[in-house]
């Protein structure tokens, strides 16, 4: 999928060789993006992805370590060597694994190559949650009620910021992701065991005990807003998302755009979101992380790399993001404006994991045999085929099925039946769970918040 606003000039081009740091259909994802920008790809791999396809597929092919992520996709140094080896001029991390490590993309930038996202600064900035809500109120982006700054060690005055913020209030570690290293706290005689609690856990898993506290929404949505930034100063917002349908924090369902929010809510939220990217000189694309409740946005967190639910805003702005991502490293200008932005229609992305659909356990084993869904307005991103290993050493995620329709009925439609037509043999996937999920009134219409998964499962689960 290509833009005529985002074309590319030949003579912008900083590299044509772009080594992929990732596994899995991100990875098969952007080899297909450099193809079409007519850039070589390496791809690099651990023991336990020797036989991946996009591998066969790329000019260069190169095992980097173990099966373990730690010695394979995690280890800076093997994979700096690989793009040495290969002539490769970039690296692109994907999501996930080096994705949003600041001291791999200053690595990178030392070494002479191109990191192929925001430089190492704004990373680091964006990356703490506590400097970058206060670079985020700087900029006028609306954020949760609760202090730009660190949690002191003073367990008293801990609970004067808890009693200012008011009960229930959320501890989240600065460094943390992914739904790790926070703790909602409803009253005060549990507070100190839980900063105590969620401290430790912060130093074990992201290296610093660095927390900060929080108001904590009791219905809140989940709502993304995506950005584009070129390294002259450019930027513009692509729409709107929805990822409330959540199991233990990790998204399963996206949406875009998000339904029920009228532009005059969200209009000003977009141009805050551009503001604050062309304070801080960020480049590539992005993502600001919301709570919304009650028409009300409340910023949380920015993930400086590319989403996983990235699909459903390239099919509403008619945007290839991954390729645009690529052409800001390049150092090739925006050519459109905010105005040149036009999204359309409703799409809905499906995460399919490799996992039983009852206890959500992670299920391995070969692919005997696969049916994807096919026609107008579907997509399938994903590396699986027929013989495929699915490992035990990574995420669960096997492929992603996206859907496109004029509305978000005729798009919930256009879903049940790609589900209907969606068959991995072999293994167990969360597909039926999925199925169900489809088939939710309650989903159906939108009225749902980030509990709302967690609450219909309990339910399902009772006899």
């Amino acid at each position: 999928m290509s833009s005529p606003l985002a074309a590319s000039s030949a003579s912008c081009m900083l590299f044509d060789k772009v080594l992929i740091a990732n596994r899995g259909e991100i990875a098969e994802r952007i080899q297909r993006a450099c193809r079409d920008l007519g850039l070589k790809t390496v791809a690099v791999c651990s023991e336990a992805d020797r036989e991946a396809p996009y591998g066969k597929t790329a000019d260069s092919f190169l095992c980097i370590g173990p099966s373990s992520a730690a010695k394979s996709y995690l280890n800076k140094d093997a994979i700096l060597l690989a793009a040495r080896l290969t002539g490769a001029e970039a690296i692109h991390p994907g999501y996930g694994f080096l994705s949003e490590n600041a001291a791999f993309a200053q690595a990178v930038e030392e070494a002479g190559l191109v990191f192929i996202g925001p430089d190492s600064k704004s990373m680091a900035t964006m990356g703490d949650k506590i400097s970058a809500k206060k670079a985020m109120i700087e900029a006028g982006v609306p954020c949760v009620p609760g202090p730009d700054t660190a949690l002191p060690d003073d367990p008293s005055k801990v609970e004067q910021i808890a009693l200012e913020i008011g009960y229930p209030v959320i501890i989240k570690a600065s460094g943390g992701g992914g739904g790790r290293g926070m703790r909602v706290v409803p009253e005060a005689g549990l507070l100190q065991d839980a900063v105590a609690l969620t401290r430790e856990e912060a130093r074990q898993a992201f290296g610093s005990p660095a927390l900060y506290m929080e108001k904590f929404l009791q219905h809140p949505r989940h709502i993304e807003i995506q950005v584009l930034c070129d390294s002259h100063g450019n930027a513009v917002w692509l729409g709107h998302r929805d990822c409330s349908m959540q199991r233990r924090h990790q998204k399963v369902v996206e949406e875009a755009p998000a339904p029920g929010i009228a532009p005059e809510i969200i209009g000003p939220v977009g141009a805050a979101c551009v503001k604050a990217c062309q304070q801080i000189g960020y480049r590539g694309v992005g993502t600001f992380e919301f709570l919304y409740e009650d028409d009300a946005f409340y910023f949380i967190e920015m993930n400086t790399r590319l989403q996983v639910e990235h699909p459903v805003t390239e099919l509403t702005s008619g945007l290839d993001i991954v390729q645009e991502q690529i052409k800001a490293a390049q150092g090739i200008s925006l050519i459109m404006t905010q105005a040149d932005v036009q999204c359309a229609g409703h799409s809905f992305e499906c995460r399919i994991n490799a996992e039983d659909p009852e206890s959500f356990m992670p299920s391995v084993g070969t692919i005997t045999d696969i049916s994807l869904p096919q026609g107008e307005g579907i997509r399938v991103d994903t590396h699986i085929h027929a013989g495929y290993r699915v490992s035990p050493y990574y995420d669960s995620l096997i492929a992603k099925v996206i859907v496109h329709a004029p509305t978000r009925a005729q798009a919930m439609e256009k879903m049940r039946k790609a589900l209907a037509d969606t068959r991995i043999d072999g293994i167990s996937t969360n597909i039926p769970f999925l199925r169900a999920l489809f088939e939710d009134s309650a989903f159906a219409t939108g009225e749902t918040d980030i509990h709302y998964l967690e609450q219909w499962l309990k339910q399902r689960s009772k006899p």
